[in-house]
């Protein structure tokens, strides 16, 4: 690697800045953060950053509003140290579904996290399966916004699945589960989804052929598990296959899910790293890593190559 590159962490998940420091056989730059008496945050390098490219690693957990206000600190820090430029990390980018005016009077919270990140001091934002696309012209900064879909096909390959089906729990993902069926050569179902209040969703039809198939429900992100698991429960009622399996990039897993995903009892979940997993146990869980994947896009950006053909 080159000796004019340094990556830094914020609290949020240290163990995958470690691992991608690993890969390129580099160590995690050295910072302290810490909070005053009075809960403010306190930023500051420990070593010189003049000259050099910088990519921070932070991502969205439960504890969003901090992990947003650190990384603001970081970035500002940066700049304020002469860092040549500041790539951002973000695994899971927070207030993502707050992208548009649903309801009247309503704040489009990721438009206001973008200008806030670039106006911080970010030059170039790297993120995975964001909530919807049009998000990445959001930032006035170039934006990678990472496929990870790969990692699910080859995983999901390799177990062998027979009359496999992928279903999509809500009409929006259906671009991008129909380009995951394909990679697996599998038929899409759809399922028509409707929601009377924030975290709260019902499914209403089931549409296309699950009767006695291998349902692998893909999804972007498992916050409350409702939708997965309501999902699973309109399958059964359809007819499907008594092995069900579950992928999704974002193992958030908000207040009761993973209770509710226990009780559902997927024959597997399988998710990415992208946000630290809670200490409640969670079965039938697999974990796909994304530090290989996103070390070897940091490596190309330093060094000006291409990144799209790794996803």
């Amino acid at each position: 690697m080159s000796t004019r590159l340094k990556i830094f962490s914020g609290s949020s998940h240290q163990k995958f800045a470690k691992a991608i420091c690993e890969h390129l056989q580099m160590d995690l730059g050295g910072v302290l953060i810490k909070r005053f008496a009075s809960n403010e945050i306190y930023v500051r390098l420990q070593e010189t950053v003049r000259g050099y490219e910088v990519f921070v690693v932070q991502t969205a957990t439960r504890n969003v509003n901090e992990d947003f206000m650190e990384l603001f600190l970081l970035c500002d820090t940066l700049k304020r140290s002469f860092a040549k430029k500041v790539h951002v990390v973000m695994p899971f980018f927070g207030y993502a579904r707050q992208d548009r005016v649903a309801a009247p009077r309503e704040t489009i919270s990721a438009k206001l996290m973008a200008d806030l990140l670039v106006a911080s001091g970010a030059d170039h934002v790297m993120t995975v399966a964001l909530h919807s696309d049009q998000i990445q012209g959001f930032f006035d900064v170039p934006v990678d916004n990472i496929n990870p879909s790969r990692l699910f096909v080859e995983y999901i390959q390799s177990l062998k699945l027979r009359d496999a089906v992928v279903v999509t729990p809500d009409a929006g993902g259906a671009k991008e589960a129909k380009k995951f069926a394909d990679s697996l050569g599998c038929p899409l179902a759809v399922l028509n989804k409707q929601r009377a209040a924030h975290n709260q969703s019902e499914v209403t039809h089931v549409i296309g052929d699950v009767k006695g198939r291998t349902c692998i429900v893909y999804d972007d992100m498992i916050d409350t598990a409702g939708s997965v698991c309501h999902a699973k429960e309109a399958l059964e009622k359809a007819g499907a296959g008594k092995d069900m399996y579950l992928a999704a990039t974002h193992a958030v897993l908000s207040g009761e899910a993973v209770d509710r995903l226990n009780k559902a009892d997927f024959r597997q979940i399988v998710v990415t790293d992208s946000i630290p997993l809670p200490e409640e146990r969670l079965n039938h869980l697999h974990v796909l890593t994304l530090t290989p994947l996103l070390a070897e896009i940091i490596k190309r950006v330093e060094s000006g190559e291409s990144v799209s053909g790794l996803y």
